[in-house]
């Protein structure tokens, strides 16, 4: 990929945007209260949190508002870790969040540190699989991890969305094959459930597709930023046609 790819993906993805992939509050707190109805002893106990791949941190300032624990909130682009603290000022949560740029396979944290493991949307970057045993190492016993995972529902997919997929999702399965993978790497499932078409539609989809008007009319994209605009658009279309074959799965699980 060219140098200056990713820095037109920065450009097209702002901090400033509500949300950097699908996701929503009420899906957050569902899978949030997993994991407090399974932990309630530490109900009342200041927990350790990590999230991974935390963006500008929707989630994070959720998951602020509602434990009682510190939160280490990682990423791999500054400006994202910069508005999340700015969100987390406004939300007067910020003595309970501290930031960490890294990548999400090269985390330099102690082995069980932590309570409760987050990631909306992120862990796919390193394979659902690979992300599960490395996340695995850094939780307390019985600690749990949510996570939302792209997934196929239906066997056979449409041919014009799995073929625009594929090559960003190489390793996008079943819900039932995550399920079994979930098991393999030493966790039982406590909980999933889908997210609801409107975290895509509206809160994740509608601010880019404005973000994205603004730059055609902002910025002088040349072909190749046009290009990358145009398949933007093609995923938004895409996901309109075809909602109900694809979307997003939040799992939460135990370790063993």
């Amino acid at each position: 990929m060219p140098s200056k790819l990713p820095d037109f993906f920065y450009y097209i993805f702002d901090p400033s945007l509500p949300r950097l992939g699908p996701g929503d509050t009420a899906s957050t707190l569902r899978a949030l209260s997993t994991f407090t109805q399974h932990h309630s002893q530490l109900a009342n106990k200041e927990i350790r949190i990590l999230d991974v791949g935390c963006g500008n941190g929707a989630p994070t300032i959720q998951l602020a508002k509602h434990l009682n624990g510190s939160i280490l909130a990682t990423d791999n682009h500054q400006p994202y870790l910069d508005e999340l603290m700015r969100r987390a000022h406004t939300a007067h949560v910020a003595d309970q969040v501290s930031v960490l740029l890294a990548d999400m396979a090269e985390l330099r944290v102690e082995n069980e540190t932590f309570d409760l493991i987050w990631s909306e949307g992120a862990l796919s970057i390193m394979g659902f699989r690979n992300g599960l045993q490395a996340m695995r190492s850094l939780l307390k016993q019985d600690g749990i991890m949510a996570v939302s995972e792209i997934v196929w529902f239906v066997p056979d997919p449409p041919k014009e969305v799995h073929d625009f997929l594929a090559p960003v999702c190489p390793l996008m399965t079943d819900v039932a094959s995550n399920l079994q993978m979930i098991t393999d790497c030493g966790y039982h499932v406590l909980d999933h459930f889908t997210l609801p078409d409107s975290s895509w539609l509206d809160e994740y989809y509608a601010p880019l597709e404005a973000r994205l008007r603004e730059v055609r009319i902002t910025h002088t994209c040349d072909p190749t930023e046009s290009a990358i605009i145009g398949a933007m658009e093609t995923e938004i279309a895409l996901f309109r046609k075809y909602m109900g074959s694809y979307g997003y799965e939040f799992f939460v699980m135990q370790k063993n």
